[in-house]
């Protein structure tokens, strides 16, 4: 045995509280910094939840000490300690599974919480429903800002029940398992289990037995789960650390796995089509947004590793994948070496960004290029201007208390000519906290012999440090005399001062630190540190990360 599977107290059984209905399986390794908000934020979900299952997978750290103070104050916590870490999150998980004593179960990591009633909410959803499986809307905390982001909203925009998965082919894109509750007789007999030991996205996995068994699954609106983004912390979780191959590769197995549960169900072809097509809309696109960055070396294993495996796929499979992932696709495949991958940078970006050259074949088909004439963007000729991968390039030139900010609309195959650009909204949204700040409207000018159109528009960096200061990403919606609009972002120009740092005064705190820069994705976004004390800010963490990586090139060098 691997593990210490202590007997549910007697005052503990459903037997004694008939209220209680769910247990709440918390999985952590070496957590101690946040396992005790994660169990009381399960505890918190009130007289519904019957135990709270912490499984600890053999941590070094204070986390059993911590645990079972917590047993100790509430008789709901049991802790089962493994004696020898699983080398993943499958293995504790189906501990608990194994454990549960009420008749639904739900699932929690060390690093995230419960928001209040979650529990409550779904367990009302899946018995009114008679549902196996009930779901709500997570959202991704980023931290320290506090800023949430909705995972999956177009699933959990109203309640609904889903009699049968394939009804619903797009619960193959919500592949976690922590923002649902289960029906334990359900797991169990149908033998829905995690992949064991070192597996990496097991939640793959498990998501698709769970499709793969038919249960009925009620959708709630709730908010459900909390999950913390920590981007800054010293060991990544595995889904923000992507910098080695290995963790693509693990990527594209699980995948693979899932796909291959699906298509054995019944009625699963369906389910396993948009699963891939999803692969080539979220995985493919994600990637490829940050291939720019690695190595050369990263890239050709990258490339050559997807190429295979997308040639798996059907014609069906990338026909089903929008048409930003879809063409990405075809690049690869008909590619034996990386190519145009800054290009495949902007098409990967949301939304997605199309940038010249703009070349025809011989029958004046729109292609990706001279060379590559079998992949086609003939949808570009058909696709509504709403949804066209327009191209605009921002400049923005702090001076003074103010920037001029000035936006190059591209032309695309005609379109845009045709749909007749008018005006611009601009709009900065604070990234932390998603509070709006400025916003601009300004004329497009007649267009120019090279095919763009200009407009410029005046911010006032001063009034925007007054409302907050950290980073400021840019919005756009384009106007066409047609009646169409489009929202898009500003992609960052680069040429020479365009990306520099620069001091402002400012009337009110001193001076004001500029920044304009590109995010990974591309996009033009405005950093503003006022007053002293924020330059110095922004002065002592870059030159934390200049000591980091010089501390980290002599360690490699070493090694």
């Amino acid at each position: 045995m691997d593990r210490t599977l202590p007997q549910p107290p007697a005052r503990n059984h459903p037997s004694h509280n008939p209220h209680a209905q769910v247990s709440v399986v918390v999985i952590g390794y070496n957590d101690a910094a946040h396992i005790t908000g994660a169990v009381r934020s399960a505890l918190a979900q009130g007289p519904v939840v019957g135990e709270v299952i912490a499984v600890d997978d053999c941590s070094t750290d204070d986390s059993p000490r911590l645990l079972a103070a917590l047993a100790e104050h509430d008789p709901r916590v049991r802790v089962i300690r493994r004696t020898a870490n699983s080398g993943g999150c499958g293995t504790p998980r189906n501990d608990g599974i194994d454990a549960a004593a009420y008749p639904y179960v739900m699932f929690l990591d060390s690093d995230d919480v419960l928001p209040p009633g979650a529990a409550g909410a779904l367990l009302t959803a899946a018995s009114t429903q008679d549902a196996e499986v009930s779901a709500g809307l997570c959202v991704r905390r980023e931290l320290p800002s506090g800023r949430e982001v909705p995972w999956q909203p177009e699933l959990y925009a109203a309640a609904r029940l889903v009699p049968r998965p394939e009804l619903r082919a797009r619960l193959v894109h919500d592949t976690l398992c922590v923002d649902k509750l289960y029906r334990t007789d359900f797991l169990r007999k149908h033998d829905v289990r995690f992949p064991d030991g070192h597996v990496i996205y097991e939640d793959f996995v498990f998501a698709a037995r769970v499709l793969a068994a038919a249960p009925r699954i009620a959708l709630i609106p709730d908010t459900v789960y909390v999950w913390h983004v920590r981007r800054a912390a010293t060991r990544l979780s595995i889904s923000l650390d992507r910098s080695g191959i290995a963790n693509w590769q693990a990527r594209m197995a699980a995948h693979r796995h899932s796909v291959e549960i699906l298509r054995n169900a019944p009625g699963g072809e369906r389910l396993a089509r948009a699963a891939r097509a999803k692969f080539v809309d979220h995985e493919l696109r994600m990637y490829v947004r940050e291939l720019p960055t690695r190595s050369t070396g990263y890239q050709r294993e990258w490339w050559s590793l997807t190429r295979t495996y997308l040639a798996t796929f059907d014609a069906a499979d990338l026909d089903a994948a929008p048409a930003p992932g879809r063409v990405i696709a075809r690049v690869i495949l008909a590619s034996r070496e990386p190519r145009d991958l800054p290009r495949l940078k902007e098409v990967a970006a949301r939304p997605a960004r199309l940038t010249p050259p703009y070349p025809r074949a011989a029958d004046a088909t729109p292609v990706w290029a001279d060379d590559l004439p079998q992949v086609t963007l003939e949808h570009l000729l058909v696709r509504p201007v709403r949804l066209l991968p327009l191209a605009v390039d921002g400049e923005l030139r702090p001076r003074g208390g103010s920037a001029r900010l000035t936006l190059r609309l591209r032309e695309l195959y005609g379109r845009v000519a045709e749909a007749g650009p008018t005006t611009v909204d601009v709009e900065l949204l604070h990234r932390q906290s998603g509070h709006p700040g400025q916003r601009r409207t300004a004329a497009f000018g007649a267009a120019r012999p090279d095919g763009t159109w200009t407009s410029t528009v005046l911010l006032d960096l001063g009034a925007l440090a007054n409302q907050e200061g950290g980073v400021w990403d840019v919005r756009l919606r384009l106007h066409f005399a047609d009646g169409t609009t489009r929202e898009t972002t500003a992609r960052a120009a680069a040429g020479p001062g365009l990306l520099r740092r620069t001091v402002a005064p400012d009337a009110r705190r001193g001076v004001l630190l500029v920044q304009p820069y590109a995010t990974q994705a591309g996009n033009l976004s405005l950093r503003l540190a006022p007053g002293v004390r924020g330059v110095a800010g922004v002065a002592r963490r870059r030159l934390g990360r200049l000591v980091r990586a010089l501390t980290g090139a002599s360690g490699a060098a070493g090694r």
